[in-house]
């Protein structure tokens, strides 16, 4: 089986011979094709076709052939949309033909959205050696935890030999430290065969700033009318944009067709500012559903808890986004279970597990009310979408890497704070993401680091310094002076996972426990929330169809409808003091070890009150 995505950017083998060069440079006086051989350079000009857009074809030219364009005479630059980066993101593109590669997965068909375990990974840091091919040596432990999707983070062409990839600047080629394109699709076609779907996270929002070419012949890629944490904008609404919408549907298109990928998570999307209707985030789904279906799934990040982007069809069909990445759920599990009350925490430190059972039944902790953090009103209502448009976690790259040590949850939390907090979100009725790593307390940490070049680095480690020191959160729980250098060698090898840990007791016993949760969850949870909706009531008699009621402050009741009519209850004790709460009469599936310590009321109750432990956690599932 071959696959290619047809676009209008970059180098295409042709049938036959020869190759056809395309580039955007509306910006250029006089742009060269240029084709490197050995040490010699061919210099051959482009002509402009109109609106900017320069071709030239070269019959010679074929797979394997270098080359890069010359500006004006003077500047040579990769190609934007190159395929791959064979001596990194600022030397020559190689010109490859993607129907050269031979798919083995054609009988593959993606698993059904509700099945998503989703076990998020950094490329270069999950294994030793760092590379696409390394990595297929771990898609048998992935499948066998439980896990049913890889999510890489970002792996298109960066500057230097490690990076997280959000500072990526080539979006089409695939990093040469983690290896060949037919590298990386060979990874699609094994994790396919263990059942396995495959996410990449890609990056809309900003280029890195080393390597990015694009301002030199293209600056209308860019505005100054919005503004981001990293400077001006991709212009997707303003002259030219256009093109540069087009730019990066087709990446989409791309990523998803060319290398079959089974979806994408598109980063921090509250920041790809746009005022034009349809916005480019409504325009790129609605495109990537009209070419290819529902084959293909679509998440987003969005810190403002927007409602329209994941709202579905009478048919429960998205009609644009499978899910957004829940951010409030994460931060009132952290917020519980850690204590933390700065930042973002301080949003739910007042009543931590009211936000908690808030988020869990009904997605979104905030949901129009005003952030005291933000200093707005944030959220929409999520009155009717689904359980299953929410991507639950307790930890992330984002959320592990953006503390000054890059320290995991378990560093920073009681034990039976962990637990708890495990054992609500593996078996809540959404998606759930694990972070590498995290299945068994790895002692490696995920701090930040990067390799963008020497002149940066005394910037970023300043600016890094001065960010943790006026947050008292991180001032006061770490010596900020000790934080590591994200430009050294160490620190990026520190973050690689110590597999060999799990040998250890201590880190047994909590991969165990993760086994144990999603393996329930496949039993019981997975084949009976598809059409779990929040608010809406299944049947007549059922009443609402998600819910939740407080047994006193850290503790409540939270439940579901089914699918199949019965009703999933979470009663749970998040605080350090015993709790009173009502349980149904029907048996749990699932108990801490602590268990439920003491029935209150008479046994012939139908409805009894339990006394609950702290931090413990009971489901149930029953009529």
């Amino acid at each position: 089986m071959k696959r290619r995505h047809e676009m209008g950017f970059g180098a295409r083998v042709l049938p036959g011979e020869g190759v056809l060069f395309r580039l955007w440079a509306p910006a250029a006086k006089k742009v060269e094709l240029c084709l490197l051989h050995g040490a010699d350079r061919e210099f051959t000009e482009m002509p402009d076709t109109g609106g900017g857009r320069r071709s030239v074809v070269v019959p010679g030219a074929g797979r394997g052939t270098l080359y890069c364009y010359r500006i004006d005479g003077e500047t040579l630059v990769p190609d934007p949309a190159s395929r791959f980066q064979p001596q990194g993101a600022s030397g020559p593109s190689e010109v490859i033909d993607p129907e050269a590669f031979c798919w083995t997965d054609g009988q593959w068909r993606t698993r059904p959205w509700e099945e998503a375990v989703f076990y998020e990974l950094h490329v270069g840091a999950a294994t030793a050696q760092g590379t696409f091919d390394s990595l297929k040596d771990r898609l048998d432990y992935i499948a066998d935890l439980g896990a049913t999707a890889v999510q890489l983070m970002p792996v298109n062409s960066f500057p230097g030999r490690r990076n997280w990839g959000y500072d990526g600047v080539l979006p089409f080629a695939p990093a040469n430290v983690y290896g060949r394109p037919e590298e990386l699709k060979s990874l699609v076609c094994e994790a396919h065969a263990r059942e396995l779907m495959v996410f990449l996270d890609v990056v809309y929002n900003h280029f890195g700033p080393v390597g990015n070419y694009l301002g030199l012949y293209a600056p209308q890629f860019f505005t100054n009318r919005h503004v981001t944490p990293w400077g001006d904008a991709i212009n997707f609404d303003g002259d030219g944009s256009k093109v540069v919408r087009e730019f990066f549907i087709n990446n989409a298109l791309y990523w998803l067709v060319e290398y079959n990928f089974d979806g994408l998570r598109l980063d921090a999307t509250d920041w790809m500012v746009d005022d034009t209707r349809p916005d480019f985030l409504t325009e790129m789904a609605s495109t990537v559903r009209a070419r290819l279906g529902y084959e293909k799934y679509l998440v987003i990040e969005n810190d403002d808890n927007p409602v329209d982007y994941i709202r579905r069809n009478e048919d429960g069909r998205p009609k644009l986004y499978n899910a957004m990445w829940n951010e409030d759920l994460h931060h009132c599990l952290h917020a519980l279970a850690t204590g933390e009350t700065g930042s973002y925490y301080q949003d739910y430190s007042e009543t931590p597990a009211w936000f908690l059972a808030r988020s869990l039944t009904e997605g979104y902790a905030y949901q129009g009310e005003w952030s005291a953090y933000r200093r707005e009103k944030r959220g929409g209502r999520t009155e009717g979408l689904y359980s299953t448009s929410f991507v639950a976690f307790v930890q992330n790259h984002d959320q592990v890497g953006n503390r000054p040590m890059g320290d995991r949850i378990h560093k920073i939390a009681a034990p039976e704070a962990v637990r708890a907090v495990t054992e609500i979100f593996l078996l809540s009725p959404a998606p759930v993401l694990i972070f590498m790593g995290q299945e068994y307390n790895s002692e490696s940490p995920f701090p930040f680091f990067c390799d963008i070049s020497p002149e940066l680095a005394p910037k970023v480690r300043e600016g890094r310094l001065k960010y943790f020191s006026e947050r008292p959160m991180f001032a006061k729980r770490y010596d900020l002076e000790s934080m590591p250098d994200p430009f050294a060698e160490e620190t990026f090898q520190a973050a690689k996972l110590d597999f060999g840990r799990l040998s250890e007791p201590a880190h047994a016993c909590r991969h165990t426990l993760y086994r144990r949760l999603l393996e329930i969850r496949k039993k019981e949870i997975i084949p009976r929330i598809k059409g779990v909706r929040i608010g809406a009531a299944r049947s007549r008699s059922a009443g609402a169809g998600t819910g939740f009621k407080m047994c006193g402050e850290r503790a409540f009741r939270a439940w579901w409808r089914l699918d199949d009519g019965n009703i999933l209850t979470l009663a749970a004790n998040t605080g350090g003091q015993d709790a009173e709460c009502e349980l149904p009469a029907y048996p749990p599936i699932y108990l801490t070890e602590g268990r439920v310590v003491e029935a209150i009321s008479p046994a012939d109750c139908p409805k009894p009150v339990y006394r609950l432990m702290p931090w413990t956690v009971v489901w149930f599932i029953g009529k």
